[in-house]
This record gives C-alpha cells, sequence and structure tokens, in this order.
C-alpha cells in the first residue's frame, strides 16, 4: 500500500473497532489474552467506581473472550505480570514496562505536596513493612492531616502514595478498595529495578509515549487531545516534531478519512489492518458494552467524527443536568456505536438493574438488535455474579 491512504468513514470505523478486536470474532482470549492486549494498548486506565464492574475490568470484559475479575486480579498481584501505575493517569500497565517510567519517579522524589513531612516519616514506614508485610494509611498511625493534591488527607496515606509515585513502593494487593503497599524490592525482580531507562532523553521519551497512544487508541490526530494526558512537557511543538520524525521513520502511516478535514494516523505495523478494510465490508456483528473510559474513546472528539456519537460520562454532571444517568455505557452493535446503557448491579438481591437504554437517532430497536442487547446484558449480570437482569419498562 502506496500514497495517500484514503478510508470511508463506514472503514475508519472498521478499523479501529478491529485493531481493538470488538468487530468479528474475539482476538484476545484469557490470561495470554489479557496480556496481549495491554501491551498493544500500552496501558488501560484504572478508576475505583464498581457500578457494574471497575473500568479497567469492563475494557478487558468487551474484548477478551474468557475474562473474569479473578484472572486481572492474579495477574496483577500473584503473577505481577502487570502493575498498577501512572500513564495515562492512574493505569494498568505490562510489568515490563517499569523502567520506562522512571523519570517520572525521580520527579517525585525531588519534590511533590507535603514534601517534608512525607520524608520524615518514610523510614519509619518502610521499617514497619519490614517488620509485618504490606500495610495500607490505616495500620500506620500518622493521623496528622497534611496537604495533599485533592484535599488534605492523612499524612499515613501522602507518606504511602508519595513513595508509591516514586517506586520505593507498589501495590502489593487490595481488599475492596483499600490498597496495601509493600516495598518494590518484595514484588520486583532486582533486575527490573535496576534497567535503565531506555529513554534518557527527554524529547525520544515523549516520542516513545505519542507512539504508544496512538497504538492504545488505534487512529489519531496530530491535535490537542486527552489521549495525550500525563505525557509531561508534549505541547505542540514538540508534538508536530513528534509526528514529522515518526513518518519520515515509517513509524506511522497517514490516513484521509472521507468526510474528516484533518489527517488521521495509525501505526505502521497495523497496514495489513487497513488491507482488511479496504478489501471486506462484512464481519460477524457483535454487541459490546463499553467502558467510560476506555481506549478507544479517549479522543471524544474523534469519536463524534467518526460514529457521529456525542458520549460525555455524566458521572461528575450535578444530577440536575444530567442528560441520561451516573454511569452510562456507550453501546456497541456491529461497527456502529448504537446508543448507551445504564446497568447498576444490586449485590443484595443479586440483580442487574437496568436503569434506561437510549438508542441514538435513526436506530430501530428491531427484535435482532434487542435480542443481542438483552444477551450482552445477561452477560454482564453474569460477570458480576448477578442471577437476574431488570430491564427498564417498555424494552
Amino acid at each position: 500500500m502506496t500514497g495517500v491512504i484514503t478510508l470511508t468513514k463506514d472503514q475508519a470505523r472498521r478499523f479501529i473497532l478491529l485493531k481493538h478486536g470488538l468487530l468479528g470474532d474475539y482476538q484476545f482470549a484469557g490470561k495470554e489474552g489479557v496480556v496481549a492486549f495491554i501491551r498493544q494498548a500500552g496501558c488501560i486506565q484504572f478508576d475505583p467506581i464498581d457500578v457494574c464492574g471497575k473500568n479497567a475490568e469492563l475494557v478487558l470484559y468487551s474484548r477478551v473472550k474468557g475474562f473474569t475479575k479473578e484472572l486481572l486480579y492474579s495477574l496483577l498481584y500473584a503473577e505481577r505480570t502487570l502493575l498498577d501505575y501512572f500513564d495515562k493517569n492512574l493505569a494498568i500497565i505490562a510489568t515490563a514496562d517499569w523502567p520506562y517510567f522512571r523519570r517520572y519517579r525521580e520527579a517525585y522524589k525531588a519534590g511533590g505536596r507535603s514534601h517534608a513531612a512525607v520524608n520524615a516519616v518514610c523510614a519509619e514506614i518502610k521499617a514497619i513493612i519490614r517488620q509485618k508485610g504490606p500495610v495500607s494509611s490505616g495500620d500506620l498511625g500518622f493521623n496528622e492531616k497534611v496537604d495533599w493534591y485533592w484535599s488534605a488527607t492523612k499524612l499515613s496515606r501522602a507518606a504511602l502514595e508519595s513513595m508509591y509515585f516514586r517506586g520505593e513502593l507498589v501495590v502489593s494487593h487490595k481488599k475492596g478498595t483499600i490498597k496495601y503497599y509493600d516495598l518494590a524490592e518484595n514484588c520486583l525482580s532486582l533486575q527490573l529495578l535496576k534497567t535503565p531507562e531506555p529513554y534518557p532523553d527527554e524529547f525520544d521519551h515523549q516520542k516513545w509515549r505519542v507512539l504508544r497512544r496512538i497504538g492504545g487508541v488505534g487512529l489519531l490526530w496530530n491535535k490537542p487531545s486527552d489521549a495525550w494526558l500525563n505525557i509531561w512537557g508534549l505541547k505542540a511543538a514538540q508534538r508536530n516534531e513528534i509526528f514529522r520524525q515518526l513518518l519520515d521513520e515509517r513509524k506511522l502511516l497517514e490516513l484521509t478519512v472521507v468526510g474528516i478535514k484533518d489527517k488521521l494516523y495509525c501505526l505502521a505495523t497495523d497496514r495489513g489492518l487497513l488491507d482488511t478494510v479496504l478489501q471486506e465490508n462484512k464481519f460477524k456483528a457483535r454487541c459490546e458494552i463499553l467502558a467510560p473510559l476506555d481506549n478507544m474513546l479517549w479522543d471524544r472528539r474523534l469519536i463524534k467524527a467518526l460514529f457521529d456519537f456525542d458520549y460525555k460520562w455524566e458521572i461528575y454532571t450535578p444530577v440536575v443536568k444530567r442528560r441520561y444517568g451516573y454511569y452510562v455505557l456507550p453501546l456497541l452493535y456491529g461497527d456502529r456505536l448504537i446508543g448507551r446503557v445504564e446497568p447498576v448491579c444490586d449485590r443484595k438481591t443479586a440483580s442487574l438493574i437496568v436503569k434506561g437504554i437510549w438508542y441514538e437517532e435513526g436506530v430501530k430497536p428491531t427484535k435482532q438488535l434487542k435480542t443481542a442487547v438483552y444477551q450482552r446484558l445477561q452477560k454482564l449480570a453474569a460477570f458480576n455474579n448477578c442471577k437476574e437482569v431488570i430491564l427498564p419498562a417498555g424494552f
């Protein structure tokens, strides 16, 4: 494939969906599938809110055949193939990627909120962990309040989180939403801890991260985007030069999508997927419920341009200003985002309560479509150990 690559919007949608394993047969399966997808995506965002599964769990559930919550927990805290750390905000990354984020750990060692107060108790906390094992903030004392990033918090929490940011501690395990921290050397190999940063030059590091984010979304444009969040120091000038170099190095392909003014870009290694969507137009349709912070949705303006789907996660929107609800999720069928759904687990009754289903304008809820949606809701219920689905009136 040479010269200008032009896609229709239909083809662009199919490309990004195939890239994510959301169209046709499942491309990812089991433990190996979880690891393979996270390596492809770079990271998946972690959010602790659990209405019908946490964000990271829902991302994987929509893509990985046979995925369970226990499987992810095991990969994180038993096998340690995966790791909680910051990438695009708080995220789950491959443990092997630990060296690439050394500069961020070093920056947190040099500064941060309540730096002096935290430093004053770090040695004592490490001694407690060596003696007693992994700890949570509630195990330590140090209850005095200190300035923290979102609001004042206990010194114990600020100290544990600071040491986690610095890479001195890692999340050992969790009980519900409570994090238990252990010394990094107890959880990660000495070889990994001593591995130097692969890109010590700041620009080269930014370049690696931009390429990683493009791979994580599938298609992106060279413009301001939430897809670039937490790439420190990345401004328009640096981003423009990065795109220029990646194109010169033939690591990116430039695409024209009919009806979209801006050029889009994908990894050059995804050339085969482009060939597939240019040659085929029929793929097995699947119904999936997407996570609110799904990688594919990181650039909401791009999703609007490609899918004509305007999605806002209204969890932080005041109740009176919400159009839909608290935890409303996009509904995918085939190569279209056909609507949104609000499923809520009632764990006391083991029921998945569907508070609402809203189809996009022009989408006809045929018997076939409604059956596919209902079957997906049944599977989501089982995923959350719910025994029944309670549908809204008129479904």
